[in-house]
């Protein structure tokens, strides 16, 4: 591609549910813009965007990607993004580097939960929005129902630019409500011709013309002052009115057409060239001050100062590690050397390319504005900024969601946990939202996502990119053992078998103790143990602190007093007094109403108020606790319940939390206490710990 200034370059994220066709959209765009010269389908597998293979198997995205092309010398660079909640990490890398969002709805579905989420993020994100409402040649698809929900949720600033023409039920082609002109398409070519509007449709186009005119108007005076007065607004000003509008979100553009008949496309084309900001509309970027606030610093798109920041990272396994990024001040030259200002490092820009898909293409520069690929850089991860300044800039960070669907990796073939481990932790610098851990008290390998399908493709990946095959389980719950009453205790370690004897003997005062650990006293009188063996009965203690004595789980929160005793001036040594206050720990803690302790966790959820009475009654069912409910300040409509649930209850909740709530909740989950199991349940717990040993 040739080199492009900033004022050519467009970015526009694509979101939306998932199956709304903005793959398909992506595709068309491409082929009509002759960056393809094929037009591929998800049916068949062979998308631009779609070409991993796990993407090829189900029919959707599960990563983000990037498809530049050229429309009326305008550079598109288009951010493909997944629709299902579990890839929301993917979504949000792209929405932090554009400059606009295309929010893709399904004509017959219309309002989806994604497209809720859409268009959330992009409001948080501070950028343009437009929709783009696909299929509405489906025989079951209803425009007018979709446009008039979206213009009723979202108000007056949403304004259709295209409307389908409907003959007898059937979709024949497009009004352009700039041009009032429509456009009827040629099944048999795919091409379509304008016309003058027939007066049987003039009636609904004039109809949301004026919708249009109506929200041209919020933009300026001048054109308020016309359309009260019914005066004609010229085609020059209705565009620079929507080129302004969009840019400062004061009008919201809803777009029409079919993509996998490339009907719609080129009008959609034609507004994000002529009227989509480019990256320097807003004139300001945001980075993290000293103190890891946010402020705003001026973009200088021609300055010497060159900054770029990295917004994805894929893990490819032939190639290796390969950043994409976007250039936010000055231009990017080939061979330039930036200081990463996070680690430090200093990398060479020795290979600068954009991509297509999978396709990549060598280029000598980058303007500001413009987003690329290279690849190998050894100190450099996603959300790090590289720059020629002597500052430290840092751009602000992509705040991705916690990942809290948790399970037990294990490899199938014996042997395998290097591999897992080398596999996951190039997954990791690829997938911020991943997360795993090792858990010392269960002895698992841990893995966290943001669903069940998420963690499928991590399977999926170490498979196909690693070689190594894992199985997913419920994790094990770190219970903890402690005691409810004291008790006293004694313990004797005598052994002679020819020479020198052990002899050990410890009395000891077992109670609940304040600390977590072991609070260990001794008031021993008279030498009955003397001083030098204190510290290994304590040894003995902490060593069999490590399993409890109901199910062999850690037992906390223990007090020991040596009280008394008794010893061999021969015989006794450190060994003896240890395994002696082992025996006391045995025959004493049994008697001392010993009970499990289970981790207890401050849930979180904010859902919509319709769903608050269906969250508490599964709450219940799971051994919640509800603290308390509160509106959402965040997020009006919505309510956010508190609650105390068992860690054991929460292996499942993403999917149910999503099953209960359409996919509308969200939650956080802490760890706050630990707290003594039912006894019922304890039971079962303690049952199985003995088969397992």
């Amino acid at each position: 591609m040739d080199n492009f200034t900033t004022k050519n370059i467009r970015n526009v994220v694509l979101m939306g549910h998932s199956g709304g066709g903005k793959t398909s959209l992506v595709e068309s765009m491409l082929y009509i813009g002759k960056a393809t010269d094929r037009l591929g389908s998800v049916t068949d597998g062979n998308t631009v965007s779609d070409y991993d293979p796990e993407e090829i198997k189900r029919g959707y995205s599960v990563s983000a990607s990037l498809e530049p092309l050229i429309w009326k010398d305008i550079k598109i660079n288009l951010l493909d993004t997944p629709g299902y909640f579990d890839f929301e990490g993917e979504v949000r890398q792209c929405v932090r580097v554009a400059d606009a969002a295309v929010i893709v709805v399904d004509g017959k579905a219309g309002i989806q939960v994604g497209t809720e989420q859409a268009w959330d993020l992009a409001v948080e994100a501070g950028i343009p929005k437009a929709f783009f409402i696909n299929r509405f040649d489906d025989p079951e698809a209803r425009f007018y129902k979709v446009f008039g929900a979206i213009r009723e949720k979202y108000g007056v600033t949403v304004c259709p630019i295209q409307i389908p023409i409907i003959d007898e039920d059937k979709v024949t082609g497009f009004a352009n409500l700039i041009d009032m002109k429509v456009y009827t398409f040629d099944k048999a070519t795919g091409s379509y011709t304008d016309s003058e509007i027939p007066d049987k449709f003039r009636e609904v186009c004039d109809e949301y013309h004026n919708m249009l005119l109506e929200a041209i108007a919020q933009t300026s005076d001048e054109l308020m002052d016309k359309f009260f007065n019914d005066e004609p607004i010229t085609r020059e000003e209705s565009m620079e009115a929507i080129h302004q509008g969009i840019i400062h979100g004061d009008i919201t553009p809803v777009f029409c057409g079919a993509a996998i008949k490339n009907w719609g496309i080129k009008t959609f084309l034609d507004t994000i060239a002529d009227s989509f900001p480019r990256p320097t509309a807003r004139g300001k970027e945001h980075i993290l001050d000293e103190n890891g606030d946010i402020k705003e610093i001026d973009i200088d798109k021609d300055g010497s100062e060159t900054s770029i920041f990295v917004f994805k990272t894929v893990a490819d396994a032939f190639v290796g590690k390969i950043s994409f990024f976007k250039v936010m001040n000055g231009t990017l030259k080939k061979d330039a050397v930036l200081r990463n200002t996070t680690s430090g490092v200093s990398e060479k820009m020795s290979k600068i390319m954009i991509m297509r898909g999978k396709k990549q293409f060598d280029v000598e520069e980058l303007c500001c504005g413009d987003i690329g690929v290279i690849t190998k850089l050894l100190g450099t991860n996603t959300n790090d900024t590289l720059t020629n300044s002597s500052a430290d800039i840092k751009y602000s960070p992509i705040i991705f969601p916690k990942p809290y669907m948790r399970m037990a990796i294990a490899p199938q073939a014996k042997g395998d946990e290097e591999k897992i481990s080398t596999g996951v932790s190039k997954l990791l610098e690829e997938d911020l939202t991943l997360k795993y851990e090792y858990n010392s008290d269960t002895k698992q390998l841990l893995i966290s996502g943001l669903g069940d399908i998420h963690l499928d493709i991590v399977v999926a990946k170490l498979k196909n990119r690693f070689g190594t095959s894992v199985t997913l389980t419920a994790p094990k719950i770190p219970y903890r053992e402690t005691i409810r009453k004291s008790v006293d205790a004694e313990g004797k370690h005598k052994k002679q078998s020819g020479g020198s004897g052990q002899y050990g003997h410890v009395k000891i005062k077992f109670s609940p103790g304040e600390a977590e650990g072991l609070t260990f006293t001794e008031s021993v009188f008279g030498g009955a143990v003397p001083r030098n063996f204190f510290p290994a009965v304590e040894k003995g203690l902490q060593e069999c602190m490590a399993k409890g004595v109901l199910a062999g789980y850690p037992m906390v929160h223990l007090a020991a007093d040596l009280y008394d005793g008794s010893y061999h001036p021969v015989d006794s040594n450190e060994i003896s007094f240890k395994l002696a206050a082992g025996i006391a720990y045995r025959e004493g803690l049994p008697k001392a109403s010993p009970v499990l302790l289970e981790p207890i966790g401050e849930l979180k959820v904010m859902i919509p108020d319709d769903y608050v009475g269906d969250v508490i009654g599964d709450l219940n069912k799971r051994r919640g606790k509800v603290m308390g409910i509160e509106p959402c300040e965040e997020k009006q409509g919505y309510q956010r319940v508190i609650a105390e649930v068992p860690y054991a209850e929460m292996t499942d909740y993403v999917v149910a939390l999503r099953a209960a709530t359409q996919g509308r909740g969200r939650f956080d989950f802490d760890f706050v206490r630990y707290d003594d199991v039912p006894a019922n349940i304890a039971d079962k717990v303690i049952e199985e710990a003995k088969r397992e040993a």
